[in-house]
């Protein structure tokens, strides 16, 4: 779609694709935080050129229902997952485009498609590439997924449709809500992962032996303690090798190990990068009028630190905000977010640090059902579970705020919805 308010330097694509020289504000990457951040243009400047440039083959969408609610609620369909940029904020949506350099003191990138666009403002939001499994042939395998995108979301519902068994590799919140969701389609689905129990890493022993029984019951095999090292994919299915020389076979498999972060084009720029592109409080890059937010960004959180945020909640409030600072507003990012997932009815969200070996203070209305876990770090809360608490994450982030040593026996029924 083409902006209702083009530059008059305009021309077409050899593919007739639209294309626009130059733009108010250019954001690369095509997923949650350019809808977020072209939303928060529009909050402040009806009248800018936007263009959002994404080596998706999709429009942005929501992605957290790429693993939930497109496998458990029937009344959740695909029509519900595009979000509408376009046509809600007039931006020209360039699919299926890379951009290939960054010039920040011309303010000029290019593309893989040979164009070259001028900003205002620029946003980097390229997110991240899924960590591949160490699999022979699996790269060009039309049976093994290396989970991202509503295009493996696709390819991963087509292969549950007539795959007998697929394997899952990863046991964080992807891996884990990817074998609910295949396990409830009524595919043998086993789950390969490297913690001793499913989910001791971030949760404490007693309450991981209860998530772990959850798959058991809906019965998932759970193959735990152990990394893939290698295997290879073939016509007739998958072979995972395990550490300590075990294998597991399966008709197709699908890993969510987290991901890489997209930041060679910031450091091909000279843009200083760290655990992600390094950015201030406003969310803006070491040069003159380039922003970063999202997955690649690694920003100061105003409560637990720099970091380094994955989440959708980030996401969202991240790219709203990015969007108003290109649009001139110079406001603080101070949102600190939470992360959640929901698996066999249950749902969890977390603010802070989750570390399994970290000591806790358990708050619990109903053992493992209902309660509140706090993190604790050198006397001080470092994170806050909740676990089927609803509407309690500013709760959770006023304690996190809490200054001095803490009071332990204090911290029972100090969120609504533990033990009180």
């Amino acid at each position: 779609m083409t902006s209702p308010h083009p530059d008059p330097h305009s021309d077409t694509r050899a593919d007739g694709a639209p294309t626009t020289s130059a733009y108010d504000h250019i954001i690369v990457g095509g997923g949650m935080v350019a809808d977020a951040a072209a939303r928060g243009i529009r909050e402040r400047d009806q009248d800018a050129s936007i263009a959002i440039i994404s080596d998706d083959i999709d429009e942005p969408y929501t992605r957290p229902a790429l693993s939930k609610k497109l496998w458990t609620d029937p009344e959740f369909t695909w029509d519900d997952v595009p979000l509408g940029t376009a046509e809600d904020t007039g931006a020209t949506v360039l699919l299926r485009t890379r951009v290939t350099a960054l010039r920040p003191e011309a303010h000029e990138i290019d593309t893989d498609a040979g164009g070259t666009f001028s900003y205002r403002t620029l946003l980097l939001a390229p997110g991240g590439r899924p960590v591949p499994l160490p699999v022979e042939g699996g790269g060009k395998s039309d049976r093994v997924v290396a989970f991202r995108t509503a295009e493996d979301y696709r390819h991963l519902r087509a292969l549950a449709a007539h795959a007998e068994r697929i394997a899952v590799v990863g046991g964080g919140y992807i891996g884990s809500e990817l074998a609910a969701a295949l396990v409830q389609q009524g595919v043998d689905t086993v789950l390969v992962h490297s913690t001793p129990t499913l989910g001791s890493d971030v949760f404490p022993a007693d309450l991981a032996e209860h998530f772990a029984a959850m798959f058991r019951e809906a019965g998932v095999e759970l193959v735990g303690g152990r990394e893939v090292v290698g295997g290879v994919a073939g016509d007739a299915g998958v072979r995972l090798d395990l550490e300590g020389g075990d294998t597991v076979v399966a008709d197709a498999v699908v890993s969510g190990l987290g991901i890489e972060v997209r930041s060679e084009l910031a450091e091909a720029a000279g843009i200083r990068t760290g655990d992600g592109i390094v950015v201030d409080a406003r969310l803006r890059t070491d040069r003159p009028d380039v922003y970063a937010a999202g997955d690649a960004a690694e920003y100061p959180d105003r409560i637990l630190g720099r970091r380094r945020v994955e989440h959708v909640d980030n996401a969202e409030q991240m790219g709203r905000q990015a969007g108003r600072n290109l649009a001139g507003a110079e406001e603080e990012y101070t949102h600190t977010p939470y992360y959640y997932s929901a698996v066999f009815g249950t749902r969890y969200e977390a603010v802070g640090t989750l570390d399994g070996s970290l000591e806790t203070v358990e708050d619990w209305a109903e053992p493992r059902e209902r309660g509140v876990v706090y993190y604790l770090d050198e006397d001080r809360v470092v994170g806050v579970l909740l676990w089927n608490v609803p509407d309690a994450t500013d709760d959770a982030r006023a304690v996190l705020a809490e200054e001095g040593t803490v009071d332990r026996a204090a911290l029972i029924g100090r969120i609504p919805g533990g033990s009180r």
